[in-house]
């Protein structure tokens, strides 16, 4: 499982101003409706060179990238306490709480409610179960 990014994937980014623009866009907006095309549209690019970029920057496709920062953004609030699961989802993206749900799970290897009850039983998020790390491109 891949978790909190790091500093040596930030630099990957930086070394390509168009990826950068379009990480910026996901991060500053995760609950807009991206696709890879409005992605590249922010970049500056066209589809498909966008795509290879992307991957080649970040060694994963855009919106595997988009649905792990989601991920690691509903671990940070659920870790954070009680706030409802249907408005983390709505925070963050996704459509209703099973969407999330699922997502969850499928990236994270557990449903929410277990994540939480692990995170806060650990006396806070520092000692929780981290959130999705991204490896550098190589």
């Amino acid at each position: 499982m891949r978790w909190a990014r790091d500093a040596s994937a930030n630099d990957v980014h930086a070394r390509d101003a168009y990826v950068e623009r379009a990480l910026a866009a996901m991060k500053a907006d995760p609950a807009r409706r991206w696709t890879v095309a409005s992605l590249a549209r922010v970049a500056g690019l066209s589809r498909a060179p966008f795509a290879r970029r992307f991957r080649r920057a970040t060694g994963t496709a855009p919106l595997r990238w988009l649905a792990e920062h989601r991920i690691g953004l509903a671990g940070a609030r659920l870790a954070e306490g009680d706030l409802a699961l249907a408005a983390i989802a709505a925070e963050i993206g996704y459509r209703s709480e099973f969407a999330l749900s699922k997502a969850f799970k499928r990236i994270v290897g557990v449903a929410p409610v277990v994540f939480r009850r692990r995170a806060l039983a650990s006396a806070g998020f520092a000692a929780a179960p981290a959130v999705p790390a991204f490896r550098a491109a190589a």
